[in-house]
């Protein structure tokens, strides 16, 4: 291996540890704890280290929605793998989701909440957001109904989503009726 290489492979491993200890500080503390102070404590380098991989905060959540576009996109397809017809899979894509987003608040946060530097829905919108909306509308783009635009009601359904997900976190929604509003969600929204 080449002195460069080493380098590379080192300035990588960096990088994730970055990304790594940023996410796990603001899954436990909030976003308003992840300060590049605290990650070069905690990570062992000091803040020019991180500077050289991420100009501020604003890109280390954008390297964090990144990571959770993918592993919400495979978290949606894993939930409809197993779902048998299109009612099982619109219900398992529908729960596969709220559990994402509450299972890892602070990434979802980075995604659809905090300012990460990213394009969303344009043209040079990175390939883990358009793969994550991907895995939406395979699944909704065949229950959207005669005449309906599949992409659009793949935006509608998920922003139905999004907001029962952020509004049951923030307990504006009860969580006790979180079943009977999905069910409520597959019922009208798609044609089954």
């Amino acid at each position: 291996m080449s002195v460069q290489e080493r380098k590379q492979r080192e300035r990588a491993e960096r990088e994730r540890l970055i990304v790594a200890t940023a996410r796990e500080l603001a899954e436990q503390q909030g976003w308003d704890a992840v300060t590049t102070r605290r990650l070069a404590e905690r990570i062992e380098y000091s803040q020019p280290v991180l500077y050289s991989h991420f100009r501020g905060k604003r890109e280390i959540i954008g390297a964090v929605a990144l990571q959770g576009a993918t592993e919400l996109a495979g978290a949606l397809r894993a939930a409809t793998a197993s779902a048998d017809g299109p009612r099982a899979e619109v219900t398992a894509l529908a729960r596969g989701y709220l559990d994402f987003a509450e299972r890892n608040p602070a990434v979802y946060d980075a995604l659809f909440q905090l300012d990460g530097g990213l394009a969303y829905a344009q043209e040079d919108t990175p390939e883990p957001l358009k793969d994550a909306f991907a895995a939406l509308w395979e699944t909704l783009a065949g229950v959207a109904g005669d005449g309906v635009e599949p992409g659009l009601f793949t935006e509608l359904f998920w922003a139905s989503l999004h907001g029962l997900a952020t509004l049951t976190r923030t307990g504006r929604l009860p969580r006790e009726y979180i079943e009977a509003r999905l069910e409520l969600l597959v019922d009208r929204l798609a044609v089954l």
